[in-house]
């Protein structure tokens, strides 16, 4: 159900006004001819879902680039 894609997605996404415009963003670019926009929707949650959270994402990303400047 679409209520578990969200409730899922939540978990990254803090905030339920930004997880409303990256999902509509997402679902624009993702969203294929001759398929229903349910179906990419719900793909997108999945997505959502099953990536990295924000927050450890830019954590790692900020601690890769000081190693390499300390290096």
């Amino acid at each position: 159900m679409r209520s578990d894609l969200i409730f899922g997605a939540l978990t990254h996404v803090t905030n339920r006004y930004e997880l409303c415009q990256l999902a509509s963003k997402a679902t624009r670019k993702l969203h294929k001819p001759n398929t229903r926009v349910q179906d990419t929707t719900n793909e997108v949650f999945d997505r959502f879902k099953d990536t990295i959270p924000m927050d450890a994402a830019s954590e790692t990303a900020v601690d890769s680039l000081e190693e390499r400047r300390a290096a």
